[in-house]
């Protein structure tokens, strides 16, 4: 093979190689921006008065719903009292949907904090912003205690740990 043949077939080679043609392609970039959430304490919950019956019983539970709807309806317990559920505002964006964290409470007898009681929290889960900053939106907590009637007599308090977060 000489000199003019490895030209000519170095040159089909060259010939052969397809063209590289650019080549580009669109993508949308979009950025939300949103305003820091801003959480502030409204109104406590307030369970009332709850009397405890005679003999021996258990499972008595004694709630109000975050709608507002109260529950004594054991035979066991009489409840009296003005009641209410737990409210906070919460501002942010508009139309920006929020999460609501709030645990359970520990509620503490304030003559025997060895004497203890759970308030199962009844909350909203999420809520929708309808402005953004001033004046937000309240949402209500409720929640619900199970008594005996081995349960310490006493005042019970507690507090929620409430968590909002986009």
């Amino acid at each position: 093979m000489g000199f003019t043949t490895l030209l000519v077939f170095g040159a089909g080679l060259a010939a052969a190689t397809p063209a590289h043609a650019a080549s580009s392609q669109v993508a949308t970039v979009n950025a939300t921006v949103v305003k820091p959430l801003t959480l502030k304490w409204v109104q406590n919950l307030d369970l009332g008065t709850i009397i405890l019956g005679p003999g021996v019983w258990s499972g008595a539970t004694v709630g109000i719903s975050r709608a507002g709807a109260f529950s004594c309806g054991n035979a066991n317990v009489t409840c009296s009292g003005a009641t209410a559920v737990a409210k906070y505002n919460v501002s942010g964006t508009n139309n920006q949907v929020v999460r609501i964290t709030a645990p359970n409470v520990t509620l503490v007898n304030q003559s025997d904090p060895t004497k203890t009681l759970t308030l199962v929290v009844d909350s909203p889960g999420t809520v929708l912003l309808t402005n953004s900053g001033n004046p937000g939106i309240d949402f209500p907590l409720g929640g619900s205690i199970s008594l005996s009637s081995t349960t310490a007599g006493g005042v019970y308090s507690g507090t929620f740990n409430v968590t909002v977060d986009y």
